[in-house]
């Protein structure tokens, strides 16, 4: 009988110890644009609330899949993920969300600073992933995709 536990290391060490440097970050930041983007989605206010309220929710939703995603990635590779709210609060490099209702415009604007605090994070680990895990690299560079269009779609609404 096969022990799995024993067959779950990881064939490289340093490789997985480097993907989960670069990729829980993103993991982190994702997971703080997560709540963030729903405490944003609950409180927007103004005559476009409808569109930018549901798009927060996709927002969010896309947030959580790419959060999973990065952690799946650094799990799959026999390493464990920090993904708790303390940890999360204490190492986000997200800006602070303002409490209460807020006009649209100004809600859009501070949930794009959240998304690109997170792409920094994320183009951080494309960069380094590069040399050391494509498959990884992989996993940045479609998260850096889907969080390109969702900055886009937001920055859409306040453009002039």
């Amino acid at each position: 009988m096969t022990d799995i536990a024993a067959s779950q290391s990881v064939s490289n060490p340093d490789v997985a110890a480097g993907v989960a440097q670069f990729l829980s970050p993103v993991v982190i930041d994702l997971t703080a644009l997560v709540v963030n983007g729903k405490q944003a989605h609950w409180h927007v206010r103004g005559a476009n609330f409808i569109g930018v309220h549901e798009l927060l929710d996709t927002i969010v939703d896309h947030a959580q899949e790419w959060a999973d995603l990065a952690a799946e990635r650094i799990v799959a590779l026999g390493l464990p993920v920090d993904g708790r709210l303390g940890t999360v609060a204490a190492k986000t490099t997200t800006p602070e969300l303002t409490a209460g209702f807020r006009p649209s415009n100004q809600t859009i604007a501070e949930v794009i600073a959240q998304i690109d605090a997170a792409l920094a994070a994320v183009n951080t680990a494309v960069k380094e992933l590069d040399e050391l895990d494509q498959t990884s690299q992989d996993v940045a560079i479609e998260i850096a995709r889907g969080l390109d269009k969702d900055r886009w779609f937001l920055f859409a609404h306040i453009s002039e």
